[in-house]
């Protein structure tokens, strides 16, 4: 399966600028015969808080519903959501045929400011896109290894979408490796890149194996794009089921015990 990272500077708060350069990079993944092509959190807008400019109600999945038929391959693609007294942060894989898959993210990022305009989502889908059935998490869900193990009790892929300063970036690298070690899936990082608001992002998006291998990827600049702005480039079969097959960690697992823990329905108890 062909895949696509789009590591893109996002046009601050310009949803039609950003429109246009994502066109642009789908028209020049076409010709390689792309499959999936995935752009990082908040796609069109970068990761604003006034939320007055950058909620909607479900345009963008409309725009990439448009551009799937036309360039024939599935969109990931992050919007925000009208959702009257709050804003929800979504990411929707969107095919020809239409809508495959639409997340809004569980953890709303306090620190920065995210959870005073968003809610947190309560559900965590899963698609068949191609080889692959996919589930999402968005940049601060990466963080909370739980839905990981969820979702990865049928996702062989898992998507991360994010804004991800580069203030922070041995935090996604190590997270990223250790969310495809401990649920023996392909996880996919998705981030922008270059500089937006305040911020500098320095990209560092990658798939790492279910045994915590980047993988190696051919790296297309971005046209009229900055430096750190990439199509990575990525094919690839789906083994995960023989990986765990080989090494089948999750049979080990007590989610039984785990559940009790989590409900206060069980203590220590001295032995």
């Amino acid at each position: 399966m062909k895949i696509a990272l789009g590591q893109m500077e996002i046009c601050w708060e310009d949803r039609e600028a950003s429109l246009q350069k994502v066109e642009r990079c789908m028209e020049l993944l076409s010709r390689r015969g792309t499959e999936l092509f995935l752009l990082p959190e908040m796609s069109l807008t970068g990761f604003s808080m006034r939320t007055e400019r950058t909620k909607e109600h479900g345009e963008t999945k409309a725009c990439a519903a448009e551009l799937a038929r036309t360039y024939g391959m599935t969109v990931g693609i992050g919007w925000v959501k009208d959702a009257g007294a709050w804003c929800e942060n979504h990411y929707s894989l969107v095919g020809p045929d239409g809508v495959l898959l639409d997340y809004a993210k569980l953890h709303p990022f306090g620190y920065g400011g995210e959870a005073e305009a968003f809610r947190g989502g309560n559900r965590l889908p899963c698609c068949r896109v191609g080889a692959f059935r996919t589930g999402v998490q968005i940049c601060y869900d990466l963080r909370f290894p739980e839905p990981f193990q969820i979702l990865s009790r049928e996702a062989e892929l898992i998507l991360v979408p994010a804004n991800w300063p580069a203030s922070r970036r041995e935090h996604w690298d190590c997270l990223l490796r250790a969310r495809a070690i401990e649920n023996q899936a392909y996880i996919a990082g998705i981030n922008c890149a270059g500089r937006m608001g305040r911020l500098y992002y320095s990209g560092d998006s990658g798939i790492y194996s279910p045994d915590g291998v980047l993988l190696k990827a051919e790296a297309v600049p971005i046209p009229n794009g900055c430096p750190e702005e990439l199509l990575l480039c990525y094919e690839m079969e789906n083994d995960v089921e023989a990986y765990r097959g080989r090494f089948p960690v999750k049979r080990d697992r007590r989610e039984d015990l785990y559940g009790k823990y989590y409900t206060g329905g069980q203590q220590n108890e001295e032995t």
